[in-house]
Parts: C-alpha cells; sequence; structure tokens
C-alpha cells in the first residue's frame, strides 16, 4: 500500500501517490526555525530546529537545539518514515502547522535526555520565495530545490535540565526548502574525472523593528555567484511589493587561522548597506550538518534520540564539520535614502573548497 494520509489533500506534485517523490533517491522536505532575543542588551539564548523527510531513504529526522552561554546542548532524533509524509513527529520532536504560512508550532519533549520546549512562530510577514537553486557537478545533479524564507516572532518557552527559559518577545527566522540534494549514505562512486569539492555559501536573514532584510549568495571558485539575492520587507508586506535589490555584494574580514567571518559588509548600490557584527557562533553540526553521524538522512533505526553536549571554545574550527555556522549578529541597515536601522540577525557561513575573493586556494587552506 502507498496510499498515505496526503493523499487525502490536493497536494501531489507527480502523477504517482504523495508517497513517491519522483524518482530521485536525494529527494527531501525539511522544516527549519532559529530564534534570539530581539535585543543584543537581552538574553543569549539561541534556539534553533530542523526536521527533514527523506521520502526514497525512508527515513526522517530531527534536531533541536539550545545555545546559552558559550554551551551548546543538541537534541537529535530519528526514525524510520514508513512512507507516512504527513506525520510531523520524530520521537520527543512534533511540528504543527496551524496556519500555513503564518503560524507554526514546535514541541518538545524529551524528558530523559532533560529538554522541553513548547514554541510558537507567527511570520510578521507573506514568506519570500528565494530563486530556484541549481547546481551540478559535470552530469550529476548536486542540487535542485526551492526554498521558501520568513522571519517572525515567538512565544512559549524553553526548559534544559530542569531551568525554564521564556521566549516570549525572540525573533528569528524559519524556512521551508524541498528538492534535491546529498542526503544520506554518500554515493560510493565518485565522479570521473575527480572534481575539488567546493561550495561558497552566506545567508543573512536579519530582523528589524519593523521588517526585515534577506540576503544570500552562492559564489563559485572564483567568486561568481550563481544563486544571490537581497530584499527588504516591511512587517505585512508581500514580495512583490517590495522586489528584490538590483545590486548585491559583500565583503568580508576573515578571521585569522578559520573560515569564519569576523566582520561583513553588505552592499545594495543604491538601496544601502549593512554592517554585519558576528557576537557568537552556533554550530550548525548540531542540527545534523556535515555530522559524521547524525548527518541527514542516515538510517538509525526504527527510532533513536541521543543528546550531545558541547562547548563552542572548546571546538577546532580547522575541522570539516565546524565550519558550517550561524553566527549571531548586529546588524546595522543605512537604506537608499539615509535611514539607519538597527537589528539582529544570523550570519550563515560555509566556505568549503577554492574561493578567490577570500583568498582561499584549496579545500581546507585557512584565512593568514
Amino acid at each position: 500500500m502507498a496510499l498515505t494520509w496526503g493523499d487525502d489533500y490536493p497536494i501531489h506534485q507527480t502523477p504517482e501517490p504523495v508517497a513517491y517523490a519522483g524518482t530521485d533517491r536525494n529527494f527531501y522536505d525539511r522544516y527549519f526555525f532559529n530564534g534570539y532575543a530581539a535585543s543584543g542588551d537581552g538574553d543569549d539564548l539561541f534556539f534553533a530546529a530542523a526536521f527533514g523527510v527523506y521520502p526514497h531513504l525512508n527515513i526522517a529526522d530531527a534536531a533541536f537545539c539550545v545555545m546559552k552561554d558559550g554551551k551548546q546542548v543538541n537534541l537529535h532524533a530519528s526514525r524510520w518514515l514508513e512512507m507516512e509524509r504527513m506525520d510531523l513527529t520524530v520521537g520527543p520532536i512534533a511540528i504543527s502547522v496551524i496556519e500555513p504560512l503564518k503560524r507554526l508550532k514546535l514541541t518538545v519533549s524529551a524528558p530523559e535526555q532533560g529538554i522541553a520546549a513548547e514554541i510558537v512562530f507567527e511570520g510578521r510577514a507573506f514568506p519570500i520565495e528565494e530563486p530556484r537553486f541549481v547546481r551540478r557537478n559535470g552530469p550529476r545533479a548536486f542540487m535542485d530545490y526551492t526554498r521558501l524564507t520568513q522571519n517572525g516572532r515567538y512565544s512559549g518557552w524553553i526548559e534544559v535540565d530542569g531551568v525554564r527559559s521564556s521566549v516570549d518577545g525572540f525573533v528569528g527566522t524559519r524556512d521551508r526548502s524541498w528538492g534535491v540534494r546529498p542526503v544520506g549514505a554518500r554515493d560510493p562512486q565518485d565522479l570521473a574525472p575527480p572534481v575539488l569539492p567546493q561550495f561558497f555559501w552566506l545567508w543573512a536573514p536579519c530582523n528589524f523593528e519593523d521588517g526585515g532584510l534577506f540576503f544570500h549568495t552562492n559564489d563559485d571558485e572564483l567568486g561568481r555567484a550563481w544563486n544571490r539575492r537581497a530584499l527588504w520587507l516591511e512587517d505585512g508586506g508581500r514580495e512583490l511589493e517590495f522586489g528584490g535589490f538590483a545590486q548585491a555584494s559583500y565583503a568580508i574580514q576573515w578571521k585569522s587561522g578559520t573560515r569564519h567571518a569576523r566582520a561583513a559588509t553588505l552592499d545594495f548600490g543604491a538601496d544601502g548597506t549593512t554592517t554585519v557584527e558576528p557576537k557568537r557562533e552556533f554550530f550548525m553540526l548540531g542540527l545534523g550538518y556535515t555530522h559524521p553521524t547524525w548527518g541527514h538522512g542516515l538510517n538509525q533505526g526504527k527510532l533513536k534520540v541521543e543528546r550531545e553536549d558541547f562547548v563552542a571554545a572548546d571546538l577546532d574550527r580547522a575541522v570539516p564539520q565546524h565550519l558550517h555556522v550561524q553566527a549571531l549578529s548586529d546588524v546595522t541597515y543605512v537604506d537608499g535614502a539615509g535611514r539607519t536601522r538597527k537589528g539582529r540577525g544570523v550570519f550563515e557561513q560555509l566556505a568549503i573548497g577554492p574561493h578567490a575573493p577570500s583568498g582561499f586556494a584549496s579545500i581546507l587552506d585557512m584565512a593568514p
């Protein structure tokens, strides 16, 4: 039987039942959330969550992370999907869609691991649709996916080891992406001829009192953007009403001995500039990104749940799985009319392989 809950909703994407997502084994469907205090003078608590479905691997996995006082607590969970894509629960982590494209709820109940949460996200404006991400390595499709991104406000609470913290008034960003990218076990047959790994990614959704600023770029080894966009969106607005900035570029000051930013400037030409001041880094490893054990779509068995803690200062930033970070940052946006806005956001960074503008020439050489 391939019929599942989703088949009673008008959401089919192919002539097949919803359980079948085309033919590519790397198809995925994913949720992501992050949240933090609206002011840099407030609580230093940062949280993030992710939930992934991999239909052709028959796996679902999820993670919930809390960062505070330099310590990152990570809850990992994985289960067999059993072909039911509408079941948004993996062990102690669950997502509820209260009002599509506007309000969602994240629930965590893991008493054995000492972690619990009830968090409601409410979008500040209609989600934006980022340009479709399509990238090939030779003849192989490395990426082909769509993503919606939405800034929002939070209410609720988080509890770790008996200490409860309110997230009322927190802001942050959530996204939904679906399509094809590498998931599960690595393909045992490398590309012929071999291709040097290269991926350069920056993502900077920022929250201000009256709206949000969005910037992202994927660059090739010469620094040429193959997917880049920037735009401003006021609260309650829609992407079509504001459009994107005609120009978007960036400059990064890298921390010596790392591939993590010390500071950055986003230049939007006539639409203004944004300065980014990273304060502390959240390691995406906690959500499974490049994790050697809890990588996305890996088969952990029928159900597995595990807690993992680490101290950011103890992590070796030259280790490949520690390259991918979201830096919680203070941001200042001076728009084209000269108006100054101060807010907060994340500055996500993942730089693997050469990137000429940054001075990176090999797979893992670091900034001088």
